[in-house]
């Protein structure tokens, strides 16, 4: 319920009593027409009718600020709705009363309902959770008796190990994306050690592609949680490599901004359609639908990490000539062009 004005309440209140008005402009009829037919001054009636105006007058304005009042608390009563119903105004006739109980009904149907979903979201939650850190044990040993004996079958096969991983850690990004705000530590971090990080775990990728890394210097520090801006800068530089078949992957920071780092490839590129939906939960575009495998999650939870980081993401692309993904590392909006 949006807060009216004065003005707004008032033609409000017209449009409700229209009935009445229209009930005593026609009882005033009658007298006039009853008068005249009996051929009684007009006088009286027209006395009568100014003391009943007066009268009448009086009580809409009375009754009118008793509406605006309780208007106004409604409006209230609205903005804390999570709190409860139990400070609703007095109804003032059986049917206010009814309508107060149906909703007071709904409302504990709905906090009810709100609370079992609740519980049922934090109990799969804790279940996924736990199966994400638990499946990482039988992953390590894997890789471990994959590493112990050295071939071709073996290094394919430690590949992938790797992207069961990269998922693994996309699912526990998924679970805790929504409680992230509680679980940030904001402090300042070199930049360019959280990617080295994330260079270090995808070196054997680069090499398994023979894609050249251009990395260039940079001295810059920013305010960031370190896990998060890790987490999506894993997310950017595999889908990178992922659609980079030859060619190079270049990072570094923007000359017009010392805050805003790039991260360019000479992949495939995004078609110009997909570009303002590839930061949609689920969307996977054209190279999504030809790799048959993409989950349309990477970029979405890149977003809302950095929604909640206070940074921003760019994304530009040409088909057949690569991606630009600029991460804004101070301001507070998300772009897409």
């Amino acid at each position: 319920m949006k807060e009216k004005s004065f003005l707004q309440l008032l033609l409000c209140y017209v449009k409700g009593h229209k009935k009445a008005i229209i009930m005593y402009g026609i009882f005033i009829g009658i007298f006039a027409v009853v008068f005249s037919l009996y051929s009684l001054q007009l006088e009286p009636v027209l006395y009568a009718f100014f003391l009943s105006s007066i009268v009448a007058f009086l009580f809409i304005i009375y009754d009118f600020i008793k509406c605006y009042k309780k208007h106004n608390e409604l409006c209230i009563i609205e903005k804390k709705i999570n709190i409860g119903l139990d400070k609703l105004p007095a109804a003032n006739n059986l049917i206010e009363a009814d309508y107060q109980n149906v909703l007071q009904t709904l409302y504990r149907q709905s906090t009810e309902l709100i609370s079992k979903t609740d519980i049922k979201q934090s109990e799969m939650i804790d279940y996924y959770t736990l199966w994400a850190h638990q499946i990482k044990t039988p992953i390590a040993a894997m890789r471990l008796i994959l590493q112990s004996e050295y071939s071709e079958q073996n290094k394919e096969l430690l590949g992938q190990a790797f992207k069961i991983e990269q998922y693994v850690e996309m699912v526990l990004g998924y679970l805790k994306i929504d409680s992230a705000s509680s679980d940030l530590v904001l402090k300042n971090y070199s930049l360019l050690q959280i990617i080295k990080q994330v260079i270090r775990k995808y070196a054997h990728v680069f090499v398994k592609k023979n894609i050249a890394l251009d990395l260039k210097e940079m001295d810059c520090t920013v305010l960031t949680d370190e896990k998060w801006l890790v987490f999506v800068i894993e997310q950017i530089l595999w889908n990178a490599l992922k659609y980079t078949s030859s060619g190079k992957i270049s990072i570094y920071m923007e000359e017009a901004s010392r805050k805003v780092l790039v991260i360019e490839d000479t992949g495939v590129g995004i078609a110009e359609e997909d570009l303002p939906r590839v930061f949609e939960k689920g969307f996977t575009g054209y190279n999504g639908r030809a790799d048959k495998k993409a989950t349309g999650i990477g970029l979405y939870l890149c977003k809302k990490i950095l929604d909640k980081l206070s940074h921003t993401i760019t994304i530009t692309s040409k088909v057949g000539v690569g991606t630009t993904v600029k991460i804004n590392l101070s301001s507070v909006k998300t772009i897409i062009e």
